[in-house]
């Protein structure tokens, strides 16, 4: 692969060093909703609560639809649409702040990532951009093989990312320049996990892949001979995801001495279809919306069931839990609050079209939007009333 020079050479080298340490950790210093899943690990779960009862505060348009899920940081709200465009909206009332093009229109599904100061993000003609957060600009574009589906994740000193291409890349965080590239048998959809210095990434070619950070070396290679579009969910040494053959896996992810083996599977007894959502992974429960038009939530030591939510349409955006609450999204257009507990419906809204994206869940309000290119903001009751009075009404 070849690395294109780096664009806008006046990268601030403060934000670069907050970048690579942020990177080293392995965490974002940004407090919000800062990635794909809102942390390395994927789990689907934000930091803080909702409240009960939730509004509409603002929302804004984007012509061609939206797939990628929203980041949210520094009150503001970083999506991209499938016009090819980067958006950055001030999370308080929707005002536009700057838009990026990624030129040709080509579709941004890839969920972006904020680390840093920067917005990093893959295009269907596979591109990886890095746009400074603040003003839009680019920083500098990496060029793969082919559409990058997928968010970005950070660790050990990389961005990495995989493609429709085979490979799974890291690259320096400064210039964009490669450091790995790891060849794998098939797309990489998803986006990979970090578990301290591993990145976890289940891919298209049915494997689940230990990688370690620094070097790219395969540190533990599991078949799982299935279809895999789902991200990669890691809670204490355990990878949780769905198949398109229809079940969920957990899968204890070794040691180094002892290989990564599954701990358990579900499949329901009844309705086989594919699951496609990626899992919300709590310290009780794993939630995973599927195709059988299902949330199904299980308890995440064995596997059993714990209880189920049918909806009225394939469930494929991913579920989120804030607080007591698990938020979910389906093709019908609802967006649901279930009670954690015993999946109780709580609140839902009905927009009239579908999600592909999930939520993004940060700073008190939820961010959504949908495949016919509606982003949605939520919040109480008291902050949708400010909005409208400051000219940014719901629809």
């Amino acid at each position: 692969m070849n690395t294109s020079p780096a664009v806008g050479l006046g990268v601030r080298l403060s934000a670069v060093a907050m970048a690579i340490g942020m990177i080293a950790a392995g965490v974002s210093s940004e407090e919000g909703w800062t990635q794909f899943r809102g942390g390395p690990q994927q789990r689907g779960v934000a930091a803080g609560a909702l409240p009960a009862e939730l509004e509409p505060v603002w929302t804004f348009e984007i012509a061609d639809g939206i797939e990628s899920t929203a980041a949210i940081a520094g009150g503001k709200v970083y999506v991209g649409g499938l016009d090819g465009k980067l958006y950055a909206l001030e999370l308080g009332s929707g005002k536009l702040l700057w838009s990026y093009d990624t030129g040709e229109q080509m579709e941004i599904k890839s969920s972006p990532l904020i680390a840093g100061g920067t917005v990093y993000f893959g295009d269907e003609y596979g591109r990886f951009h890095a746009v400074d957060a603040g003003s839009g600009e680019v920083r500098w574009r990496f060029e793969a093989g082919s559409s990058i589906p997928g968010g970005a994740n950070l660790a050990s000193g990389c961005i990495l990312f995989g493609s429709y291409d085979n490979s799974i890349y890291c690259l320096k965080p400064e210039d964009g320049s490669l450091v790995w590239k790891t060849e794998t048998e098939g797309y990489v959809h998803g986006t990979p996990a970090i578990d301290g210095g591993r990145v976890i990434s289940s891919g298209c070619d049915g494997f689940l892949r230990l990688l370690d950070a620094r070097s790219g070396k395969e540190l533990g290679k599991l078949p799982i001979g299935d279809y895999i579009g789902a991200s990669p969910a890691v809670f204490s040494n355990q990878v949780f995801f769905g198949t398109f053959n229809n079940q969920v896996l957990a899968i204890d992810l070794g040691d180094g001495q002892r290989p990564p083996k599954i701990v358990w599977e579900y499949a329901h007894q009844e309705r086989s279809f594919p699951f496609y959502s990626s899992a919300a992974v709590t310290e009780e429960l794993v939630i995973i919306g599927g195709r059988d038009k299902m949330v199904h939530a299980l308890k995440r030591e064995t596997g059993d069931l714990a209880w189920i939510h049918t909806a009225p349409a394939r469930v494929d955006a991913s579920p989120v839990v804030a607080g007591d609450r698990v938020f979910v999204a389906d093709q019908s257009g609802l967006l649901k609050a279930l009670a954690l507990s015993d999946g109780r419906v709580l609140w839902e809204f009905a927009t009239g079209d579908s999600f592909a994206a999930s939520p993004a869940i940060a700073e008190g309000r939820l961010v959504i939007g949908t495949e016919i290119g509606v982003l949605y903001c939520f919040a109480g009751v008291q902050a949708r009333t400010s909005a409208s009075s400051s000219g940014h009404v719901p629809r």
